[in-house]
Parts: C-alpha cells; structure tokens; sequence
C-alpha cells in the first residue's frame, strides 16, 4: 500500500469515527493515535501509553476495524505501538503503576475552586471543630478517617472541602485530589455503564491521593451508585488515602443508606456546623466586604447580621444588594443606608413570627404541652422548654420581655430575663444543647417562612 493512500484512508477512518462518537471520546481517544506504518494486511498505530493502548484494544479496536473494513472493503489488521520520548512517556516516569493518562488527574484537581481556602474561612463557636478537623486533615497530622461535616445548607461545609483540597495541592502540586459532588460521580458512573468504560472510571477514581465529596447524602437510594462508591471508599481507605464528604444529616439519617456504607461513613469523626450566632455572622460580612473590597462599617454589618437568616450564601446576596445600591447612588454603606435598602425586607420577616408559633414548635419539639409551657410546673422537663420558648421569643420577635413574659403564663419581665440568660450560659457549655436549640430555631424560621 502506498504511504499516501495509507494516510488518506487513515484520516478517513478518523473522520467518520468523528461522526460516531461523542466529541469528548474522539478528542481523548481517536485524535492522538498516529499512523505510524503500514504492510499488505496491517497497519501499525502509535499511541500515547500503555494505558492508552489497553484502553483502545478494550474499547475502541473493533470500531476502528469496522470502519477500516468499510473504507477499503478490505479485513486489515491494527497494531498499536507505544510512542517514546514525548509527553506521555514523562507521565508515566512520574505516575508509574497509577495506569491514567495526564489529563485524568488535571481534570481531578480543576475541580477545586482557588478563592476558598483556611485563611478565608471564619471561624466562630459554630464551626470550631469542623475547621480543626479539616486543617488537620489538610496538614496530615489528622488520626481519623473519614472526616464527615454535616449541617445545614449554606454554613460553609463546601468552603472547608475545598480549604482541604486547596492546601493540599499548595503543599504538593502533584497531589491527586478527586472533588466532586455524589450527583456528579452519579453522572459519571451513568456514562462509564452506557459508554462501557467502567475499567477507567474506577481506574479514575481509585488511584487518587485524597477524595473530596460534597453533599454525600444524594446518594441515599442509589443502589448500584452506592455498591461502586463502597468498593471506591474500600481500596483508597486501605491504601491509607485522605476522605472527607459533607452532608446536610449524619449517616444514620440518610434514608436509603445501605448499612455497609453507612458504617464506613461512621468509622471515622463526625463535625456538625451549627447556624452562625451574631458576632460569627458580623465576621463573616466584614471578611466578604473585605474580599470584595467594600466599604462596609461595623454597624451596618451588624444591622444586617440581625436579619434572622443564617445562610451565609443569603447574606453575601444582602451584601452584594447593599453594594450594587452604594454604587449606583454614589453613597457610603451605612446603617441608615441599609435600613432604607433592607429595612422592609428584614422587618417583616421578623416580625412574621410570633409567640404563639414559638410556643407551639418548642412544645411538639420538646413533647410538651401547650399549656404546661404557660402554666406554673416547676419540673425541669417543663421548665426548661418554657425557658427555651422565652429565649426564642426575644431573640426572634421584637416584643419587649414584659410582653413576651404576658404571653407565656402571665410572668413578669424578669422571669423572662432570667430564662434568657440561662438558656444562653447553657449554648456556651453544652455543644448537644446548642445543637438541638439551632434544629428548633430553624424549624421556627422555617414554618414562618412557609405562611
């Protein structure tokens, strides 16, 4: 055959693979090969690496053969060859026996998002172990593993992931790090089945240093994702590599967990992230100003600090509505500014919410009745819900503790006063208490937000 017709009829066979494949398959598996010779009844191709060659023998061999034949009319044999001395070869000096081609542990790590790291993360009671845990991790002094973060949407879980991730790869270039959603490794799983490519996605995600998955709870139910995430947890928890994933619930209280996988989770150190109080709240909209350089005065960010929304992402946005209001009309952020701006949008959200509402909630939450929150009981399995009902009621509606103490039994304002300071002394010492008075506020926030 001559070296011309040989080319064209390769280039040929290239094109048509175009048509038939999806772009993304052809640029990563077909555009590299390269025709290096040719006999009678073969031809010889030259490929990146031995992976690379595995790959196109177990996945794309026939096709080509297929496509070759109905080009030439002609059954032509193919035989690939390892390219030497160029980019690939240096990759496999440098990541021998991890078999993935260059451009699997770049996609692996782009992943990460550079802007959130340690140093810009707040941190305050809410999130204190959280954050020690994950630099731990990070700094590879950490003795558990996994590392599970849970807490509510918008609390920073997603910050410290990539906090990890981002560290890491500063102390190491080369680390390989995975970042992903479970939605995502759900979607690629799908694609490696209908592909036929699941040797290189557990390839992928097998041979990785550190592996970071957010929002693990979207898992739950998923029974085939959830086998291939085990046997992935399984060979990189023995191979003594870094997890860590975050949750808006703990293991346990995933519905559709598989019980083997639920006990993996479990085995290593559990990191709740609570709502954050005020003062974390006027830190973390002082760090935001900061990071985007706006002019933003302690007594506005605690103006907006005072909105009940807990949700970080919420209160960038109330920020970012403050900004593009002081740009427009050329005028300082302050807190008359943002009174004028925010005032009606936080106002009456607060004062949506009411007694009545507080007491109701604290009472099925606690399992109490009405009544006995309003009445004289002195027991403590009364006492203390009445006493949590009176915090709530200051810190989420604007009546005065005379009006709040009318509402519950008819005391007076100092029994309120009392309640109050009991219930914030027992926040500081009992980080149980904290957690289970955070779950009831937001229930309250929540049902308000509802009607």
């Amino acid at each position: 055959m001559g070296v011309f017709w040989v080319k064209k009829v390769f280039d040929q066979v290239r094109a048509e693979l175009k048509k038939q494949l999806e772009s993304r398959d052809f640029e990563r598996w077909i555009k590299p090969l390269e025709l290096q010779s040719s006999t009678k009844n073969a031809l010889t191709v030259q490929v990146p690496n031995i992976f690379f060659k595995t790959w196109i023998n177990d996945n794309y061999d026939a096709d080509l053969k297929r496509v070759l034949s109905e080009i030439t009319g002609r059954n032509i044999e193919l035989l690939y060859t390892i390219k030497k001395g160029g980019p690939a070869s240096s990759f496999s000096r440098l990541n021998a026996n991890y078999g993935l081609e260059p451009s699997a542990f770049s996609e692996l790590n782009s992943g990460l998002n550079g802007k959130y790291t340690f140093s810009n993360f707040v941190v305050g009671g809410c999130n204190q172990l959280a954050h020690a845990a994950s630099l731990a991790l990070a700094n590879r002094t950490a003795s558990y593993n996994p590392l599970f973060i849970y807490g509510g949407s918008g609390l920073g879980k997603t910050h410290l992931l990539y906090a990890i991730g981002n560290m890491l790869l500063s102390q190491d270039s080369g680390h390989r790090v995975a970042f992903l959603s479970s939605e995502k490794f759900l979607n690629e799983m799908n694609e490696a089945i209908s592909n036929e490519s699941m040797s290189y996605f557990r390839q992928k995600y097998r041979n990785i240093d550190t592996l970071l998955v957010d929002d693990i709870h979207f898992i739950g139910g998923k029974e085939r994702a959830q086998e291939e995430f085990l046997y992935t947890f399984n060979a990189l928890y023995e191979a003594d590599k870094r997890l860590a994933f975050t949750s808006d619930k703990i293991p346990k209280q995933i519905p559709g967990l598989e019980k083997r996988l639920r006990s993996r989770l479990e085995g290593g150190l559990f990191a709740d992230i609570a709502p954050p109080d005020q003062e974390t709240k006027i830190n973390i909209l002082s760090e935001k100003a900061k990071e985007k350089k706006i002019g933003l005065s302690e007594e506005a960010a605690a103006y907006v600090a005072s909105h009940n929304e807990s949700n970080i992402r919420v209160l960038e946005g109330l920020l970012a509505r403050l900004k593009a209001f002081s740009d427009l009309k050329k005028e300082p952020i302050t807190v008359k500014m943002a009174q004028r701006v925010l005032g009606q949008f936080l106002e009456t959200e607060k004062k949506q919410i009411t007694v009545d509402q507080i007491l109701r909630l604290t009472a099925g939450f606690f399992n109490v009745k009405i009544s006995d929150l309003k009445s004289g009981k002195k027991q403590r399995a009364v006492a203390a819900p009445r006493q949590v009902s009176m915090y709530l009621s200051r810190k989420l509606t604007s009546l005065s503790t005379i009006e709040i103490g009318q509402r519950i039994g008819g005391r007076d304002h100092s029994t309120v006063i009392h309640a109050d300071k009991k219930v914030k002394g027992l926040l500081k010492q009992d980080r149980v208490f904290a957690r289970i008075l955070s779950e009831l506020e937001q229930a309250v926030l929540s049902s308000v937000n509802k009607t």
